[in-house]
Parts: structure tokens; C-alpha cells; sequence
């Protein structure tokens, strides 16, 4: 294949991915779009082997092991165990560029300045992502304490270890060649590093965490692509990378934080005294007390949260929206930008569960209405509904931007129990005049509800 039809390929991968990428911005799209993206990297795949002089027998083989495990993984693994998933393949997306920039410097050493530069950051944020992602996956998966680890002078060993880590990058372009083992450093301290850039950062900040270390890896992949001078893993590398800084970004505004407040602040590190946080007394309710409220209800939004991906209770939420709109009500799902712990979480639950996307309704769309609606139930929501980001300074979450469902006329908070969610943080709409705490199981819950409407 000339060199011609492999750049003009190249080409059309890099346009499919552009089209993908704006695809996969709207929930009613997003299933095409990722589609494309797939077909532009099958063909760069497919233009890559057939470079002149390329052996590609072991990259069919581990293509073939790859797509098997990419195949059960997204069979097998649950939709609650999503993020972690996520976590690992940024991860894998890093160790990958790692290992390019490694395989590069080992069997040609003797580099121009330009290769030495891009070999290093692609060993730097591809270890950097690595081993962060690893943390990052611990802690959503509760292997370790989702609690930031915190120690005095932390923030002076992580710029020295820095500065040092620049140094050595430093002395190695210089003369790659005769500084092997300085690369070994760098690609341990690379690894290090990771680490203690994530274990600061508290359980409530891993949707941000998780967009930012998907930058990384495509940060990492572009490097990799001018460390092999291939066009296509630089165009890809670098859209991947650009369109997670624009998520963190996002993400970030959405809690009313600067990136380097997430990274750097160990939020959820302090715990509220007892008696400092919210007082009151909780209000409980039935199921079939429950039923008579929603069954007179004009007007019905379910903000959902990580709870209802623990309880597995999307498919029952939709069943009971269906319901209740037969009943007469109007219903809509409030999506809060940082619900869950990755971004997009609750859209994926809810397109899993066949809700129609006109029925997804972003914050900030519906904050304006909520006062006109009659019930809100919260499943599984907890920080991104606390009133208390809106008038108390002295919470973790103050300034950040809620759902205001403490504004509509009733409110259903679905929970097993009275405690504070992943951010540890007491919630004081569960002692509003309005709210009615519906303890227990979300699916058995809302599995309830549905029989007493079909009784």
C-alpha cells in the first residue's frame, strides 16, 4: 500500500472521528457517532499494517486478545461497576504509550531532540495515567478509602518530586543515548507520581478525576504518535486529550471548582462535628403512602445518583415514568453534570433503560420549573441536591450548583439509610418540611410503587 493511500486513509479516519466526537454529544446521537469513530479507527488499524516492511502477526494476535477482553468486558461488567471500567481502560491507554515511547528509545537511542522530548512526556503522562487510573479505580471500587489521603507538607514533596522528575528529563534529551538507566528513573518516578497526584483527591471529585486522567491518555497517545511519527495516533491522541480537558472543564464548573482546587484541596479530607451538621428529624413514608401522593401528582421528575446504579433500578424507574405518564402526569429525569462517579453516568443508565431523551432534562433547564413541580424523587442522589451548597460556608460544597428539588411542592428521597453520600457529607434536604424519606432498597421500592398502581 503506497504511502499516498495510507496518509489519504489517515485522512478519512481523522474526519470520522471528528464527525464521532460531534456525535457523541447528544444522547439521541451518540450510538452512530461511536459507531463512526469505530469505523475511522478500523481503517487506521487496517492503514497502519499495511505499511511496506511491517510485520503485523503479533498485532493480529493481540488485536484478537484485546477485542475478546473488550468483548466480555462490556458483556459482563455491571453498569454500577462502569466507572471502574473506565478507569482502567484510561489506564491501559496509558501504560500502552509507555511502553511505545519505551520500545522506541531501547532499540534506537540515538533519537533527534524532538523524539527524545515526545519519548519522555509519552513515558511521563503515560505512567502518570497509569497508576493514577489504578488509584482512581481502587478507591471507586473501594479496594482503598474513597477518603483523600492527606499529609503535612504533601503539596512540597509533589513539586520537588516535579522539579526533580524535569530535571532528569532534562539530562536525558541531552544525551539519550548514554542516559538508559536515567530513563528507568524517570519511568518509575513516572509511576510514583501518578499516585500521588490521585490519593489527595477525595471519593465526590471522581467524575473530574475520571475526565482528566482520559485526557492524559490521549495526551500520552500523541506524544507516542511523534515519538513513531504516525499522523493518525497524533490527530486521534490529541482530539482524545483536548475533548477531556473540555469535560474537566465542564465538570469543574458544574461544582463551582477550579481544576486546581480538585487537585490540590483534598476535598472530603475534614468531617463535620457532631452537631455542626444538619439538624432535624426525618420524615418517613410508606410505599402506599407514597402511591397516593404520585398517583394525584400533575407533574413527577426523578433526579437519579449513583444510588440507583447500586440498586440496579433504572429499568424499574422507566417502568414507573411510563406509568405514571398513562396516569396523566407529565415526567422528566433531572441529570446533574457530576451525578454519579463519572461524567455522563446517569445518561448511560437511562439510555440503557430505553428513556426517551427528550425526557433527560439538564439542571439547568430545570431548576426554573421545579417549584411548579408537584413531586421529585430523588434515587440514590445526595450531594448534588443538598440545599446546603447554596447558604452554608462553611460545607465542602458551598458554591456549587444543585437541583433544587427542595423547591418543588413534595419530595421523595429514596435511601437505605440516613447516611451521607460518597462525598461524606450530611445532606439537610432529608429534613425539610417537604421531604419524605422512602427507606429501603431503591428497585424493591420503586418495584413496590408499580404494583400499587397496577393493583
Amino acid at each position: 500500500m503506497s504511502n499516498t493511500a495510507i496518509n489519504f486513509t489517515y485522512i478519512v479516519s481523522a474526519v470520522l472521528f471528528i464527525f464521532g466526537l460531534k456525535m457523541l454529544g447528544s444522547p439521541a446521537t451518540a450510538r452512530k457517532g461511536n459507531m463512526l469513530s469505530a469505523i475511522g479507527m478500523l481503517l487506521a488499524i487496517g492503514a497502519v499494517m499495511m505499511t511496506n516492511g511491517l510485520s503485523f502477526h503479533y498485532i493480529i494476535i493481540a488485536a484478537l486478545i484485546g477485542g475478546v477482553i473488550g468483548f466480555f468486558a462490556a458483556k459482563l461488567v455491571a453498569m454500577t461497576s462502569m466507572p471502574e471500567m473506565v478507569a482502567l481502560f484510561n489506564g491501559s491507554g496509558g501504560i500502552a504509550s509507555l511502553f511505545v515511547g519505551w520500545s522506541v528509545y531501547h532499540y534506537h537511542p540515538h533519537g533527534d531532540m524532538l523524539t527524545s522530548i515526545t519519548t519522555i512526556l509519552s513515558v511521563l503522562i503515560g505512567g502518570v495515567t497509569f497508576t493514577g487510573s489504578l488509584i482512581a479505580w481502587a478507591k471507586l471500587s473501594e479496594k482503598m478509602s474513597s477518603k483523600p489521603v492527606i499529609y503535612p507538607g504533601q503539596q512540597i514533596v509533589n513539586s520537588l518530586a516535579m522539579l526533580a522528575f524535569v530535571g532528569a528529563s532534562v539530562m536525558f534529551c541531552m544525551d539519550p543515548a548514554a542516559n538508559y538507566p536515567l530513563f528507568v528513573g524517570v519511568v518509575i518516578a513516572s509511576f510514583i507520581l501518578g499516585v500521588m497526584v490521585v490519593i489527595p483527591i477525595g471519593g465526590g471529585d471522581m467524575p473530574v478525576v475520571i475526565s482528566l486522567l482520559n485526557s492524559y491518555s490521549g495526551l500520552a497517545a500523541c506524544a507516542a504518535g511523534f515519538v513513531i511519527q504516525n499522523n493518525i495516533l497524533i490527530v486521534a491522541g490529541s482530539m482524545v486529550g483536548a475533548a477531556g480537558i473540555i469535560l474537566t472543564n465542564i465538570m469543574c464548573k458544574a461544582m463551582n471548582r477550579s481544576l486546581s482546587n480538585v487537585l490540590f484541596s483534598g476535598f472530603g479530607s475534614t468531617t463535620q462535628k457532631k452537631g455542626d451538621g444538619p439538624q432535624g428529624e426525618a420524615k418517613p413514608i410508606s410505599v402506599q403512602d407514597a402511591y397516593y401522593i404520585l398517583e394525584a401528582a400533575q407533574s413527577v421528575v426523578f433526579v437519579p445518583g449513583y444510588g440507583m446504579a447500586v440498586a440496579q433500578a433504572q429499568h424499574v424507574v422507566r417502568e414507573l415514568g411510563e406509568i405514571l405518564q398513562e396516569n396523566g402526569a407529565e415526567v422528566s429525569y433531572a441529570i446533574h453534570p457530576v451525578a454519579g462517579r463519572m461524567p455522563g453516568h446517569m445518561n448511560v443508565l437511562l439510555a440503557e433503560a430505553n428513556v426517551p431523551y427528550d425526557q433527560l432534562i439538564e439542571m439547568d433547564d430545570i431548576n426554573p420549573n421545579m417549584p411548579n413541580i408537584d413531586v421529585a424523587v430523588v434515587i440514590g442522589a445526595n450531594d448534588v441536591v443538598n440545599p446546603a451548597a447554596r447558604h452554608d460556608e462553611s460545607s465542602p460544597i458551598y458554591g456549587m450548583p444543585i437541583i433544587d428539588v427542595d423547591q418543588a411542592k413534595t419530595v421523595f428521597v429514596l435511601k437505605r439509610s440516613m447516611n451521607p453520600g460518597f462525598a461524606g457529607i450530611q445532606n439537610e434536604l432529608f429534613f425539610g418540611e417537604n421531604t419524605r424519606m422512602l427507606f429501603g432498597d431503591a428497585k424493591a421500592s420503586i418495584s413496590g410503587l408499580i404494583a400499587e398502581f397496577k393493583d
